[in-house]
C-alpha cells in the first residue's frame, strides 16, 4: 500500500502499555471519572429504546439489533462503495 508523502508516523512502542489492564475497583470510581451507567435498551421503555417494552426478558422484536436511532447495529457496514482506495494499493493482499 503506498503512502502519502504528507503523512507522519512515529515509530516505536506506545506508553502507559498497562493502561487497559487497569481495575478501577467499583462503580463509584468510573462515575468519578465522569462516566454514566451504561444501561441496556432491552430494560428500557418502548420510548426509549426500539429493543425496550414487553414482559420480561423479551427478543429485540426485530430482524437485527439496532441503535437507539433505529439504524442497524452489529455489523452494519457504514463505509460508502464510492470510497475509492485503489491508488493507494500496489499489490492485492490475496496474491
Amino acid at each position: 500500500r503506498n503512502i502519502p508523502l504528507n503523512c507522519i508516523a512515529t515509530v516505536g512502542q506506545v506508553g502507559n502499555v498497562d493502561h487497559e489492564n487497569v481495575n478501577l475497583g467499583k462503580a463509584g470510581h468510573r462515575r468519578h471519572m465522569g462516566w454514566r451507567p451504561a444501561v441496556r435498551g432491552s430494560v428500557m421503555n418502548p420510548c426509549d429504546h426500539p429493543h425496550g417494552g414487553g414482559e420480561g426478558k423479551c427478543p429485540v422484536g426485530r430482524p437485527g439489533p439496532v441503535t437507539p436511532w433505529g439504524k442497524p447495529a452489529m455489523g452494519y457496514k457504514t463505509r460508502k462503495n464510492h470510497n475509492r482506495s485503489d491508488k493507494f494499493i500496489v499489490k492485492r493482499a490475496k496474491d
